[in-house]
Protein backbone atom coordinates (compact mmCIF):
# COMPACT_ATOMS: atom_id res chain seq x y z
CA UNK A 1 0.00 0.00 0.00
CA UNK A 2 1.40 3.31 -0.97
CA UNK A 3 0.61 5.72 1.79
CA UNK A 4 -3.21 7.30 2.25
CA UNK A 5 -4.35 10.09 -0.34
CA UNK A 6 -5.97 13.76 1.10
CA UNK A 7 -9.43 12.91 -0.17
CA UNK A 8 -10.41 16.05 -2.04
CA UNK A 9 -13.90 16.61 -4.39
CA UNK A 10 -11.46 17.80 -7.48
CA UNK A 11 -9.50 14.34 -7.70
CA UNK A 12 -10.60 10.64 -7.88
CA UNK A 13 -9.47 7.84 -5.89
CA UNK A 14 -8.93 4.24 -7.02
CA UNK A 15 -7.49 1.27 -5.34
CA UNK A 16 -5.29 -1.07 -7.81
CA UNK A 17 -4.45 -4.61 -7.26
CA UNK A 18 -0.60 -3.82 -7.30
CA UNK A 19 0.66 -7.81 -6.88
CA UNK A 20 -0.90 -11.32 -6.32
CA UNK A 21 -1.52 -12.56 -3.05
CA UNK A 22 0.41 -15.53 -1.36
CA UNK A 23 -2.53 -17.13 0.86
CA UNK A 24 -4.07 -14.56 2.88
CA UNK A 25 -3.85 -10.89 1.44
CA UNK A 26 -2.04 -8.22 3.02
CA UNK A 27 -2.17 -4.34 2.33
CA UNK A 28 0.82 -4.40 0.56
CA UNK A 29 -1.49 -6.52 -2.42
CA UNK A 30 -3.01 -3.18 -2.87
CA UNK A 31 -2.42 0.56 -4.27
CA UNK A 32 -4.18 3.57 -4.00
CA UNK A 33 -3.72 6.26 -6.73
CA UNK A 34 -5.59 9.45 -7.84
CA UNK A 35 -5.89 11.05 -10.71
CA UNK A 36 -8.18 13.60 -12.55
CA UNK A 37 -12.08 12.49 -12.28
CA UNK A 38 -12.82 11.73 -15.97
CA UNK A 39 -15.70 12.98 -18.08
CA UNK A 40 -18.14 11.36 -20.10
CA UNK A 41 -18.69 11.56 -23.74
CA UNK A 42 -21.64 10.53 -26.07
CA UNK A 43 -23.69 7.69 -24.68
CA UNK A 44 -21.08 7.33 -21.31
CA UNK A 45 -22.34 8.87 -17.49
CA UNK A 46 -20.22 10.19 -14.37
CA UNK A 47 -21.24 7.81 -11.82
CA UNK A 48 -20.33 9.23 -7.87
CA UNK A 49 -19.84 6.10 -5.94
CA UNK A 50 -21.69 6.40 -2.57
CA UNK A 51 -21.66 2.03 -1.94
CA UNK A 52 -19.16 -0.25 -2.97
CA UNK A 53 -19.54 -4.28 -2.27
CA UNK A 54 -16.74 -6.42 -0.66
CA UNK A 55 -17.51 -10.19 -1.38
CA UNK A 56 -15.25 -13.63 -1.24
CA UNK A 57 -15.31 -14.51 -4.69
CA UNK A 58 -13.07 -11.10 -5.34
CA UNK A 59 -10.03 -13.82 -3.56
CA UNK A 60 -10.33 -16.34 -6.40
CA UNK A 61 -10.37 -13.39 -9.03
CA UNK A 62 -6.84 -12.04 -7.10
CA UNK A 63 -4.76 -15.00 -8.25
CA UNK A 64 -3.87 -15.94 -12.03
CA UNK A 65 -5.28 -18.66 -12.82
CA UNK A 66 -9.02 -19.75 -15.17
CA UNK A 67 -11.89 -19.59 -13.63
CA UNK A 68 -15.94 -18.02 -14.52
CA UNK A 69 -14.66 -14.84 -14.50
CA UNK A 70 -11.25 -13.33 -15.94
CA UNK A 71 -8.67 -13.08 -12.97
CA UNK A 72 -7.99 -9.45 -11.99
CA UNK A 73 -5.09 -7.32 -14.05
CA UNK A 74 -1.94 -6.18 -11.85
CA UNK A 75 -2.43 -2.22 -11.45
CA UNK A 76 -5.94 -1.82 -12.30
CA UNK A 77 -8.73 -0.99 -10.10
CA UNK A 78 -10.36 -3.96 -8.28
CA UNK A 79 -13.88 -4.25 -10.25
CA UNK A 80 -17.07 -5.20 -8.22
CA UNK A 81 -20.63 -3.74 -7.90
CA UNK A 82 -21.27 -0.25 -6.58
CA UNK A 83 -24.82 1.85 -5.93
CA UNK A 84 -24.04 5.39 -7.22
CA UNK A 85 -25.42 9.25 -8.34
CA UNK A 86 -25.09 10.28 -11.70
CA UNK A 87 -23.74 13.22 -11.86
CA UNK A 88 -23.00 14.20 -15.40
CA UNK A 89 -24.76 12.64 -18.05
CA UNK A 90 -23.74 12.38 -22.00
CA UNK A 91 -26.65 9.50 -22.23
CA UNK A 92 -30.42 9.63 -22.77
CA UNK A 93 -31.29 7.17 -20.35
CA UNK A 94 -29.80 8.51 -17.51
CA UNK A 95 -30.17 11.70 -15.76
CA UNK A 96 -28.48 13.80 -12.92
CA UNK A 97 -29.80 12.48 -9.78
CA UNK A 98 -30.15 8.66 -10.88
CA UNK A 99 -29.27 6.03 -8.86
CA UNK A 100 -27.84 2.90 -10.60
CA UNK A 101 -26.27 -0.25 -10.10
CA UNK A 102 -22.90 -1.12 -11.71
CA UNK A 103 -19.65 -2.91 -12.05
CA UNK A 104 -16.97 -0.38 -11.96
CA UNK A 105 -15.28 -1.23 -8.75
CA UNK A 106 -13.18 0.30 -6.01
CA UNK A 107 -12.70 3.91 -6.99
CA UNK A 108 -15.23 7.34 -5.94
CA UNK A 109 -15.69 8.28 -9.47
CA UNK A 110 -15.90 6.33 -12.57
CA UNK A 111 -17.20 6.48 -16.05
CA UNK A 112 -19.75 3.63 -17.10
CA UNK A 113 -21.54 3.26 -20.69
CA UNK A 114 -25.42 3.83 -20.33
CA UNK A 115 -25.71 -0.10 -21.35
CA UNK A 116 -23.40 -1.15 -18.28
CA UNK A 117 -25.89 0.87 -15.66
CA UNK A 118 -29.49 -0.22 -14.45
CA UNK A 119 -31.16 2.31 -12.38
CA UNK A 120 -32.03 1.53 -8.50
CA UNK A 121 -35.47 2.38 -7.82
CA UNK A 122 -34.95 3.86 -4.20
CA UNK A 123 -38.55 4.16 -2.89
CA UNK A 124 -38.45 0.49 -3.23
CA UNK A 125 -35.69 -0.15 -0.28
CA UNK A 126 -32.20 1.46 0.78
CA UNK A 127 -30.36 1.52 -2.39
CA UNK A 128 -27.91 0.10 -0.87
CA UNK A 129 -29.73 -3.54 -1.05
CA UNK A 130 -28.87 -3.14 -4.06
CA UNK A 131 -25.86 -5.13 -3.89
CA UNK A 132 -27.27 -7.33 -0.71
CA UNK A 133 -30.74 -8.63 -0.45
CA UNK A 134 -31.81 -7.13 -3.82
CA UNK A 135 -29.32 -7.32 -5.27
CA UNK A 136 -25.88 -10.61 -6.58
CA UNK A 137 -26.32 -12.38 -2.68
CA UNK A 138 -29.94 -11.83 -2.44
CA UNK A 139 -29.87 -13.82 -6.48
CA UNK A 140 -27.55 -16.01 -5.23
CA UNK A 141 -29.40 -17.56 -2.62
CA UNK A 142 -32.95 -17.38 -4.40
CA UNK A 143 -32.04 -19.13 -7.75
CA UNK A 144 -29.52 -21.42 -6.27
CA UNK A 145 -32.18 -22.71 -3.61
CA UNK A 146 -35.11 -22.58 -5.69
CA UNK A 147 -33.39 -23.88 -8.97
CA UNK A 148 -30.68 -26.41 -7.61
CA UNK A 149 -32.16 -27.39 -3.87
CA UNK A 150 -35.99 -27.13 -4.89
CA UNK A 151 -36.93 -26.97 -1.49
CA UNK A 152 -40.46 -29.43 -0.12
CA UNK A 153 -42.39 -28.24 2.82
CA UNK A 154 -41.14 -30.64 5.92
CA UNK A 155 -37.82 -31.16 4.81
CA UNK A 156 -34.09 -30.42 6.29
CA UNK A 157 -32.24 -27.57 4.77
CA UNK A 158 -28.61 -26.97 6.27
CA UNK A 159 -26.78 -23.94 5.55
CA UNK A 160 -23.05 -23.09 5.93
CA UNK A 161 -22.11 -19.69 6.06
CA UNK A 162 -25.55 -18.90 7.42
CA UNK A 163 -24.82 -15.87 9.20
CA UNK A 164 -23.06 -14.06 5.72
CA UNK A 165 -25.65 -12.22 3.17
CA UNK A 166 -25.87 -15.39 1.34
CA UNK A 167 -26.53 -18.08 3.49
CA UNK A 168 -29.18 -15.50 5.81
CA UNK A 169 -31.52 -15.33 2.64
CA UNK A 170 -31.41 -19.56 1.79
CA UNK A 171 -32.31 -20.17 5.10
CA UNK A 172 -35.25 -17.71 5.32
CA UNK A 173 -36.36 -18.53 2.38
CA UNK A 174 -36.29 -22.00 2.71
CA UNK A 175 -38.26 -21.30 6.21
CA UNK A 176 -40.63 -19.58 3.75
CA UNK A 177 -40.83 -22.78 1.87
CA UNK A 178 -41.86 -24.46 5.28
CA UNK A 179 -38.33 -26.35 5.93
CA UNK A 180 -36.48 -27.32 9.16
CA UNK A 181 -33.23 -25.18 8.65
CA UNK A 182 -29.92 -25.53 10.31
CA UNK A 183 -27.24 -22.73 9.85
CA UNK A 184 -23.31 -23.01 10.56
CA UNK A 185 -21.73 -19.72 11.51
CA UNK A 186 -18.97 -18.75 13.50
CA UNK A 187 -19.51 -16.70 16.93
CA UNK A 188 -22.53 -16.95 19.27
CA UNK A 189 -23.36 -13.77 18.18
CA UNK A 190 -24.08 -14.58 14.79
CA UNK A 191 -26.00 -18.12 15.63
CA UNK A 192 -28.42 -16.28 17.98
CA UNK A 193 -28.87 -13.82 15.88
CA UNK A 194 -30.21 -16.75 13.24
CA UNK A 195 -32.00 -18.46 15.49
CA UNK A 196 -33.92 -15.49 17.56
CA UNK A 197 -33.85 -13.16 14.88
CA UNK A 198 -34.54 -14.87 11.69
CA UNK A 199 -35.93 -17.73 13.18
CA UNK A 200 -33.60 -20.86 12.07
CA UNK A 201 -34.84 -23.77 14.10
CA UNK A 202 -31.06 -24.22 15.37
CA UNK A 203 -28.02 -22.95 14.44
CA UNK A 204 -24.01 -24.19 15.47
CA UNK A 205 -20.80 -22.33 16.09
CA UNK A 206 -18.60 -24.54 14.03
CA UNK A 207 -15.83 -22.38 16.51
CA UNK A 208 -17.18 -23.66 19.65
CA UNK A 209 -17.98 -27.77 19.07
CA UNK A 210 -15.71 -30.55 19.15
CA UNK A 211 -17.35 -32.72 16.54
CA UNK A 212 -19.32 -30.51 13.91
CA UNK A 213 -20.41 -34.15 12.90
CA UNK A 214 -22.23 -34.93 16.76
CA UNK A 215 -23.54 -31.21 16.53
CA UNK A 216 -25.34 -31.89 13.08
CA UNK A 217 -26.57 -34.94 13.83
CA UNK A 218 -28.34 -33.93 17.07
CA UNK A 219 -29.74 -30.54 14.94
CA UNK A 220 -30.66 -32.92 11.81
CA UNK A 221 -32.44 -36.29 13.27
CA UNK A 222 -33.98 -36.87 10.31
CA UNK A 223 -30.83 -36.38 8.34
CA UNK A 224 -29.80 -33.28 5.82
CA UNK A 225 -32.21 -33.16 2.15
CA UNK A 226 -30.69 -30.25 1.12
CA UNK A 227 -26.77 -28.96 1.89
CA UNK A 228 -26.39 -24.95 0.71
CA UNK A 229 -22.55 -24.89 1.07
CA UNK A 230 -20.93 -21.56 0.92
CA UNK A 231 -17.77 -22.84 3.39
CA UNK A 232 -16.02 -26.34 1.97
CA UNK A 233 -13.61 -27.65 3.97
CA UNK A 234 -14.22 -29.91 7.41
CA UNK A 235 -17.94 -28.56 7.36
CA UNK A 236 -18.56 -29.45 4.24
CA UNK A 237 -17.36 -32.86 5.25
CA UNK A 238 -19.11 -33.51 8.20
CA UNK A 239 -22.86 -32.21 6.59
CA UNK A 240 -22.23 -34.53 3.61
CA UNK A 241 -22.30 -37.92 6.18
CA UNK A 242 -25.69 -37.18 6.94
CA UNK A 243 -27.34 -36.63 3.41
CA UNK A 244 -30.89 -38.26 2.98
CA UNK A 245 -31.40 -40.76 -0.15
CA UNK A 246 -32.19 -38.10 -3.38
CA UNK A 247 -30.64 -34.63 -1.19
CA UNK A 248 -29.25 -31.65 -3.26
CA UNK A 249 -26.22 -29.94 -2.40
CA UNK A 250 -26.00 -26.39 -4.24
CA UNK A 251 -22.53 -25.54 -4.48
CA UNK A 252 -22.57 -21.66 -3.72
CA UNK A 253 -18.88 -20.87 -2.42
CA UNK A 254 -15.73 -22.90 -0.62
CA UNK A 255 -14.65 -19.57 1.38
CA UNK A 256 -12.69 -21.94 3.75
CA UNK A 257 -10.23 -22.70 0.89
CA UNK A 258 -9.93 -19.42 -0.98
CA UNK A 259 -6.56 -18.22 1.00
CA UNK A 260 -4.63 -21.60 1.15
CA UNK A 261 -1.39 -21.92 -0.68
CA UNK A 262 -1.33 -26.07 -1.27
CA UNK A 263 -4.38 -27.59 -2.74
CA UNK A 264 -6.99 -29.33 -0.28
CA UNK A 265 -7.09 -32.79 0.47
CA UNK A 266 -10.04 -34.38 2.10
CA UNK A 267 -12.68 -37.45 1.74
CA UNK A 268 -13.54 -38.57 -1.74
CA UNK A 269 -17.38 -37.29 -1.95
CA UNK A 270 -18.31 -39.53 -4.89
CA UNK A 271 -19.41 -42.51 -2.61
CA UNK A 272 -21.74 -40.59 -0.16
CA UNK A 273 -23.12 -39.13 -3.87
CA UNK A 274 -23.57 -42.46 -4.86
CA UNK A 275 -25.17 -44.69 -2.23
CA UNK A 276 -27.45 -41.41 -1.76
CA UNK A 277 -28.48 -40.72 -5.16
CA UNK A 278 -27.63 -37.31 -4.40
CA UNK A 279 -26.77 -34.30 -6.79
CA UNK A 280 -24.15 -31.72 -6.18
CA UNK A 281 -24.30 -29.04 -8.29
CA UNK A 282 -21.91 -26.13 -8.58
CA UNK A 283 -23.73 -22.12 -10.09
CA UNK A 284 -22.80 -19.25 -10.66
CA UNK A 285 -25.77 -16.66 -9.96
CA UNK A 286 -25.42 -15.68 -14.11
CA UNK A 287 -26.04 -19.25 -15.03
CA UNK A 288 -29.60 -18.45 -14.45
CA UNK A 289 -30.20 -14.42 -15.37
CA UNK A 290 -33.39 -15.11 -16.93
CA UNK A 291 -34.86 -15.74 -13.31
CA UNK A 292 -33.74 -12.94 -12.25
CA UNK A 293 -36.73 -10.83 -12.66
CA UNK A 294 -38.28 -13.24 -11.37
CA UNK A 295 -36.32 -13.59 -8.62
CA UNK A 296 -35.89 -9.96 -7.42
CA UNK A 297 -39.71 -9.45 -7.52
CA UNK A 298 -40.93 -11.75 -5.21
CA UNK A 299 -37.58 -10.79 -2.89
CA UNK A 300 -38.20 -7.81 -3.22
CA UNK A 301 -42.26 -8.86 -1.97
CA UNK A 302 -40.56 -10.76 0.99
CA UNK A 303 -38.71 -7.96 2.10
CA UNK A 304 -41.94 -5.35 1.99
CA UNK A 305 -43.87 -7.85 3.95
CA UNK A 306 -41.85 -8.15 6.54
CA UNK A 307 -41.16 -12.10 5.24
CA UNK A 308 -37.46 -11.88 4.68
CA UNK A 309 -35.09 -9.71 6.51
CA UNK A 310 -31.24 -8.75 6.01
CA UNK A 311 -28.71 -7.57 7.90
CA UNK A 312 -26.05 -4.96 6.86
CA UNK A 313 -22.40 -4.32 7.90
CA UNK A 314 -21.75 -1.00 6.53
CA UNK A 315 -17.91 0.27 6.53
CA UNK A 316 -17.36 3.91 6.57
CA UNK A 317 -15.07 5.14 4.70
CA UNK A 318 -13.55 4.60 0.88
CA UNK A 319 -9.69 4.07 2.98
CA UNK A 320 -11.36 1.15 4.42
CA UNK A 321 -12.23 -0.71 1.60
CA UNK A 322 -9.37 -3.15 1.56
CA UNK A 323 -9.66 -3.94 5.78
CA UNK A 324 -13.67 -4.03 5.56
CA UNK A 325 -12.42 -7.10 2.62
CA UNK A 326 -10.19 -8.46 4.69
CA UNK A 327 -13.04 -8.91 7.28
CA UNK A 328 -14.79 -11.23 5.22
CA UNK A 329 -11.78 -13.57 5.87
CA UNK A 330 -11.86 -13.06 9.72
CA UNK A 331 -15.45 -13.25 9.61
CA UNK A 332 -16.33 -9.65 11.10
CA UNK A 333 -19.88 -9.62 9.26
CA UNK A 334 -22.93 -10.38 9.99
CA UNK A 335 -24.61 -10.09 6.89
CA UNK A 336 -23.84 -8.03 3.59
CA UNK A 337 -20.16 -6.04 3.87
CA UNK A 338 -20.52 -2.64 2.22
CA UNK A 339 -18.51 0.40 2.25
CA UNK A 340 -20.12 3.71 1.95
CA UNK A 341 -17.95 5.91 0.29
Amino acid sequence: MKGELSVGKERNQKILLARRPQGMPVPEDFEWVEEEIPQPSSGEVLVKTLYLSVDPYMRGRMNDQKSYVPPYRINEVITGGVVGEVIASESKLFEEGDIVLGNYGWQKFAVAAEDELTKVNPDLAPVSTALGVLGMPGLTAYVGLMEIGQPKEGETVVVSGAAGAVGMTVGQIAKIKGCRVVGIAGSEAKVEFLKNELGFDAAINYKKTDSIREELTKACPDGVDIYFDNVGGSISDAVLSLLNHQARIPLCGQISLYNLEKPDIGPRIQPQLLIKSALMKGFIVSDYADKFDEALKQLAEWVNAGRLKYKENIVEGFENTVDAFLGLFRGENLGKQIVKV
